[in-house]
Order: structure tokens, then C-alpha cells, then sequence
């Protein structure tokens, strides 16, 4: 996309400016043509005498009423851009402005603990290596195998090589496990002390990116809008599940389980019991998390009472096995293959509406072309389609051939410019649908052993910046966020919740005209809070996912999650 003349703040074309000036300019400026003061709440536009109302306000805060209709006047536009697995912590740990910062922990606010209860002396290996395979970054070559980092304290350390430098962020490392039980298992009540213990990579999940404030975009992102920094994933576990609950904050379910090919990926839990997290070990499994990582009984894809917790493909292409008479249908013989769903979805709730929305998938045509990981000559960037992240895909209502189909779930193309990247094209053209969202091919999404940070952070820098360009951008809110934490360690504890969830602290930024600048945002959220905007703006029917997670946190002592209009300021007349 070629640059045109903006009155939009500089926010892509700042970064020559040291930090405090950049920070004196977005502090103090207003965007032409919005109205939108960026100050404290009260402050006015030069020669325009405009107020701005904060609708976190807690001295005067706004009524519902009156926020909802500034939502109404100055929201149009949502979009969610969906990258993967990383912890706040991986990414964020000293962030200016946190509530809690890494670098203020106590001891008993990092130890870990081995699967007896006993604390840890060291921290174990980094089992099969932080980066098995060679890899060329800047003209030198990094392998990090399992015996070069080793002996490590019972703490967070910064990333690194093992001469002691910084980890490359252009570095593809292994991938850790992120999975139902064992993220509660590593929670272990909010503690966040086990996850060495029932974790897969040993001492890697306790690292984190030291020079983020230097090489990280997001960052920078970050510094001028909005940093979320109690931002929860809202279920237990992985991407499966996650991407499930962003768009109908539930699990699918599977009917009669006990009867069907997945049967032997029925969780068996230590009490029996469908609620246990507690998964039952295999008698060879080793006792201690310095010998290797725990072995279970079943691979626990389903709970005992049969919802579908851990990765599942999708019963229509693109799957993870199609079936070889009907190629637009998974292989239902397959074990993996998640029966059809039929609750209702967020997009049913915008479709009850008339509101318009769509998914947009990164390698989507690809991989229904059977080309989803590359390469070939026509699709040579080796996507990584991973199936399990399109979550509209396994709805009954939006199954092959279907018109709701063909209008709501989109091929975000290839690659990173138009037309190759057609997310990217409709932006241009101003034709996002209000609620959008936007999934990042494997390579592109930042998920540990497929992606590098570097690869996913430019990316979505590109795609706010083409955002930022857009007809659409006066009125628009854009959400950047991961599905999970990917194995990786966090601090923080998850308030309590339902039986799904909230999981491990993740990044999240508000990007936006009427997002708060430089300001970390404190309030209580999880990945259902999203959701929980999209149906305040455009007076959805709230899904029942949302309602119970609710309930819970309030009946457990806490606040009920938020719905992101913290983070924002409005004007005023």
C-alpha cells in the first residue's frame, strides 16, 4: 500500500523519536477531523473547546446509557487480530506502568515447586534444546541443543544464547505444551509455582524476552495506546479450545463419546470424577520434573462428560484428515475430528442483529486447495495452516455450501502485502464488515516452533498500520491479543472462575482514536471480554458462556471481567 497524507496522530511513522518525546507529542496532540482529546479526562482540542470523558472515570463515571450512545456515535468499526501463544510475561514482564512487574517479585512469587510439593533447586534442562534445528538469523547460525543451557536458578531469566546474548527474536524455538489439565495443573490455585513441574520444556517456559522495549513493535504499540495488563485467556489450555471461547465462550461438545473412535481420548482424571483436572499418570511416569516431563494415561482430548477440551479438527475442510469421497467434509474416522456443532456463536448473535461480520483466515484458499504448508510454486511461503484455529469452522450453520459460509468466513490470503494478503485489500477499500476478525497464517502468528516473534510482530505492526490508513480508521477499536499462553510461565493469578477458566495471564493492546494514550490498563479481563464489547456495542443477546463466567468470578469474591470500554476516552460536547 502506498503512503498518502494523513491527518491521523504519526503513530507508524514516530519511531525516529527518542521515547519521552514521542511520549510529550501523542500526550499532547489531538487527532484533526475526530475530535478526540488526548489528555486527562477533561482536557480540550486547541480552538475547538471539546471535552473528552473517560468511561473508566471512576470520580464521574459515565452512565450506561450515555456510554452506550458514544459507542454508537464513535465505534463502527471492531477488529480483533488474533496472534498466538505467548504469556504476558513472555513479552511484557517490565512494561512501564504494570500493576505487577516482573522485576518486583519476591522469591515466593516465582519458585517453583517439583510434582511433590518440594521446591525446586535449579531449574531442569531445556528439554530437547530452545532451538533443535540450525537456524541462520543476521548471518550467523544458532542451534541451542539440550545440554548447552543448563543449571539454571529457580527463577525467571531473560532469554539467551549460550554465550550469554539476547535470543534473537527472529529465532524459531521449540514449542512448549499448552494444554486443559496441565495449565491448571501449572496454575496449581493460582500459585503459578508448577509450571516446571507438569510442563514439557523444562526450564524454557520460565524465560521471557529481555530486550522487548528495544525490538518488539508491539511495544511500541503499547506505549502509545492502551496495555491491558490483567488480560486473562478465557479457558484452560490451547488454541483449540481458546479460539472456541473467544467466539461462544464454551467448549464443543461431543454426543456419546463412549461409543464413538475418540473414545480412547476420554480424559481419565486421578478421582474419576469429570470436574478432577488431576489427570492420572502412567506408572512410568517420571516422579520429578528434573527427569523429564509427566506421562498420562489417555492423550485427554475429551473430559469424561464428553466437551472437547484439547485440540480437535474441525468436521469440515480445511481439517486435519479430509474425507477421500466428500473433500469439503473431515474424515469422520478420524479420531481427532470434532462432530458438527450447533450452540449458538457470537456471529449468530450479530446476524440476529443485521450486523455484518466476518473471519478472516490467513492461507484460508491455500489450505482448501490442499496447499495449506507449502510450498509449491504458487504458494512458496509455506503458510502452516493450522486448521484449529478457524473456529467458525466446525458450526452446523456454517458448513460447506451454505451462503452464510460464503459471506462470513474469508481467505485472508498470503503474506503481508495486497493483494496478496486479501484482509489487507478490503482494508484498503474500506470494507470491513463492523465486526471483523483477522487470523494470521502459522508462520506469520507468533506460536512457538512454527513462528518466530520477530516474523508475528511485523506482521501485525503491518496490519495496524494498514488499519491506521483505512477509510474505516475514524471509528474504529482494534484488539491485538494472543488465544493463549502457550506453556509459558506468568505470575499473575487467574481470578476465579467457572470450570473453564480464566487461564494464564496474556498480552492484550487497545488500538484506537479513542483509546487511552500511553496507559496500561488495570481492569480484571479475559478473553470473553471481547465478546462482551462486541455485545454492548452493537446490543447483542449476550451468550451463556458469558453470563456464567460472570457469575462465577462475582460468586467467588471478585469482579465480573470487563468489556474493554476502560480503556477507551471519548469526547463530549
Amino acid at each position: 500500500m502506498t503512503d498518502k497524507p494523513s491527518d491521523k496522530p504519526p503513530v507508524a511513522n514516530d519511531e525516529h523519536l527518542p521515547n519521552p518525546q514521542r511520549r510529550r507529542l501523542l500526550g499532547g496532540m489531538a487527532i484533526a477531523g475526530v475530535g478526540v482529546a488526548l489528555g486527562g479526562t477533561g482536557a480540550a482540542i486547541a480552538g475547538g473547546h471539546v471535552a473528552s470523558v473517560s468511561a473508566s472515570d471512576s470520580t464521574h463515571p459515565l452512565p450506561d446509557g450515555a456510554l452506550d450512545a458514544l459507542l454508537r456515535e464513535h465505534i463502527h468499526t471492531v477488529v480483533v487480530l488474533y496472534a498466538e501463544n505467548r504469556s504476558f510475561n513472555n513479552l511484557f514482564a517490565d512494561f512501564p506502568g504494570l500493576e505487577k512487574p516482573l522485576s518486583a517479585l519476591k522469591p515466593d512469587d516465582y519458585l517453583q515447586r517439583d510434582r511433590n510439593g518440594d521446591l525446586l533447586q535449579t531449574l531442569p534442562p531445556i528439554w530437547q534444546g530452545l532451538v533443535p534445528h540450525k537456524q541462520v538469523v543476521n548471518h550467523r547460525a544458532y542451534q541451542i541443543g539440550e545440554a548447552d543451557i543448563t543449571g539454571l536458578p529457580n527463577a525467571p531469566f531473560a532469554l539467551h544464547t549460550p554465550d550469554g546474548e539476547p535470543l534473537p527474536h527472529g529465532l524459531v524455538t521449540r514449542d512448549l505444551i499448552h494444554a486443559f489439565y496441565q495449565n491448571q495443573l501449572q496454575i496449581n490455585g493460582g500459585k503459578n509455582d508448577c509450571f516446571v513441574a507438569w510442563g514439557d520444556s523444562g526450564a524454557m517456559l520460565m524465560g521471557h524476552y529481555g530486550d522487548s522495549s528495544v525490538n518488539l513493535r508491539l511495544w511500541r504499540l503499547a506505549e502509545q495506546y492502551t496495555l491491558c495488563d490483567n488480560f486473562f485467556m478465557g479457558a484452560f489450555g490451547g488454541s483449540f479450545l481458546n479460539h472456541q471461547y473467544l467466539i461462544a465462550a464454551q467448549p464443543p461438545f461431543y454426543p456419546n463419546a463412549k461409543q464413538s473412535v475418540a473414545k480412547a481420548r476420554i480424559a481419565v482424571t486421578e478421582s474419576g470424577e469429570a470436574t478432577d483436572h488431576r489427570l492420572k499418570l502412567t506408572d512410568d511416569s517420571p516422579a520429578s520434573a528434573m527427569d523429564g516431563k509427566a506421562k498420562f494415561v489417555t492423550a485427554n482430548m475429551l473430559t469424561p462428560d464428553f466437551w472437547a477440551v484439547n485440540t480437535m479438527g474441525p468436521p469440515y475442510s480445511p481439517s486435519f484428515k479430509i474425507d477421500p469421497h466428500n473433500p469439503a467434509f473431515a474424515d469422520t474416522s478420524n479420531p481427532a475430528t470434532c462432530p458438527p456443532q450447533t450452540h449458538k456463536h457470537l456471529g449468530d448473535m450479530l446476524s440476529a442483529k443485521s450486523v455484518d461480520w466476518a473471519w478472516y483466515g490467513g492461507a484460508w484458499q491455500a489450505a482448501l486447495d490442499g496447499h495449506g504448508d507449502g510450498p509449491l510454486d504458487n504458494y512458496p511461503d509455506e503458510p502452516n495452516f493450522q486448521p484449529h484455529h478457524q473456529p467458525f469452522n466446525y458450526y452446523v450453520n456454517l458448513a460447506p455450501g451454505s451462503e452464510a459460509r460464503r459471506q462470513h468466513l474469508r481467505d485472508g490470503g498470503l503474506g503481508e502485502t495486497a493483494p496478496g494478503n486479501r484482509f489487507l485489500v478490503d482494508v484498503a477499500a474500506g470494507k470491513l464488515p463492523p465486526v471483523t476478525f483477522y487470523k494470521p497464517q502459522g508462520n506469520l502468528n507468533m506460536h512457538a516452533g512454527s513462528s518466530d516473534i520477530e516474523a508475528g510482530d511485523r506482521h501485525l505492526a503491518r496490519m495496524v498500520d494498514a488499519l491506521q490508513k483505512s477509510p474505516q480508521w475514524p471509528n474504529m477499536l482494534v484488539v491485538i491479543t494472543v488465544d493463549e499462553n502457550g506453556g509459558w510461565w506468568d505470575h499473575v493469578a487467574p481470578p476465579k472462575g467457572d470450570r473453564w477458566g480464566p487461564g494464564t495471564r496474556i498480552p492484550a493492546i487497545v488500538v484506537s482514536p479513542f483509546a487511552k494514550r500511553g496507559h496500561v490498563d488495570h481492569t480484571i479481563y479475559d478473553t470473553g471480554s471481547i465478546a462482551r464489547f462486541i455485545t454492548r456495542r452493537f446490543g447483542l443477546e449476550k451468550l451463556p458462556g458469558l453470563k456464567m463466567r460472570e457469575e462465577a468470578m462475582v460468586a467467588a469474591g471478585g469482579p465480573p471481567p470487563g468489556d474493554l470500554t476502560a480503556a477507551l476516552h471519548f469526547p463530549t460536547s
